[in-house]
């Protein structure tokens, strides 16, 4: 269990160091890159630098494969790396202006762009009209086009690096066939809110500039809005929106309470990342959960022949 390859390879040497330690995998569904932590020891024929390629691999299945960004060296000659994959290179800046593209086909510019290897790529299924993306992350504009997808067509996509490999799944097609119980899942952190992200009154406005009018389009929720007051989402239209559509699908995501879940010490499977769906069966007291739940965030740590993952999960009336 846990036959631990890390290979570090600086021009045309490749090493494998001795490690100090476990080593963890950290992932997280939206804007953050994947990330590698680790130590070695330090000694004479060991050389690396920053930039270096790092690739893991456990029980022969591929895990990672991205760059050394941090190096810390201690009296000790310990020595503590922290490694990214590709996706490091989305906190790039720049302003772009686009239309008429999909959600995968923006990817597929920026990935070219900034040289980065592309895998599968779905189609997103929703051309936006228009867009423009002044002095922005990479992150935040991919994150904008796949929240506008999310929006009008309420299918949620994921970007993730697998291997050395940008890839783009619909959530729907990451099923990952593990039960999260009391048996294979330790402790949990468990809280309910509406105090962000909850909207019960949806207000869209367009300035038509043909009518030289201002259309206003509204869904609400006047059930919730007695409960918990006038909790107001509001945003200006862009060109050729569907006002009320946008409106009524934006009252359906956000018009709910937020529940946050993690848990601790689950038996580690390499098939679970953040963005995974996986069966959850908790009895948390006010809610009994029995449902497929979005990996939020992931960390898998190897340590001592073990493997574990700690889980923030999203699901209905779940969030993050």
């Amino acid at each position: 269990m846990n036959n631990i390859e890390l290979l570090i390879q600086n021009g045309n040497t490749v090493y494998q160091p001795v490690l100090e330690g476990g080593v963890t995998w950290d992932t997280e569904r939206t804007s953050t890159p994947g990330k590698l932590t680790f130590k070695v020891i330090q000694d004479g024929s060991f050389k690396f630098s920053e930039g270096n390629p790092v690739r893991l691999k456990i029980d022969n299945n591929e895990v990672f494969y991205g760059f050394i960004f941090t190096i810390k060296k201690s009296k000790e000659k310990e020595i503590s790396i922290t490694a990214y994959d590709q996706l490091r290179y989305f906190k790039n800046k720049d302003t772009y202006v686009y239309s008429n593209k999909t959600a995968s086909a923006f990817i597929r510019m920026l990935a070219n762009d900034f040289y980065l290897n592309i895998g599968e790529i779905e189609d997103t299924n929703y051309v936006i009209p228009s867009r423009v993306e002044e002095n922005q992350e990479l992150f935040e504009m991919i994150k904008n086009a796949l929240s506008l997808t999310l929006q009008n067509k309420k299918e949620m996509y994921v970007l993730y690096d697998k291997f050395g490999k940008l890839t783009l799944k619909n959530i729907r097609n990451m099923i990952v066939p593990i039960l999260i119980d009391e048996e294979t899942g330790g402790n949990y952190d468990y809280q309910i809110s509406i105090d962000s992200n909850v909207y019960n009154k949806i207000k869209l406005t367009f300035d038509n500039e043909e009518t030289g009018k201002r259309e206003v389009f509204i869904a609400q929720d006047t059930k919730n809005i007695n409960n918990w007051g006038v909790l107001q989402y509001f945003e200006k239209l862009q060109k050729n929106e569907n006002g009320q559509a946008k409106a009524d699908a934006l009252l359906s995501l956000y018009n709910k309470k937020k529940r946050k879940l993690s848990i601790s010490d689950v038996i580690g499977d390499l098939r679970v990342r953040a963005g995974s769906l996986i069966p959850v069966k908790i009895d948390l007291g006010d809610i009994n959960i029995l449902q497929l739940m979005i990996v939020e965030k992931c960390s898998h740590s190897f340590n001592n022949n073990q493997h574990f993952m700690k889980l923030t999960l999203r699901g209905s009336d779940f969030d993050v």
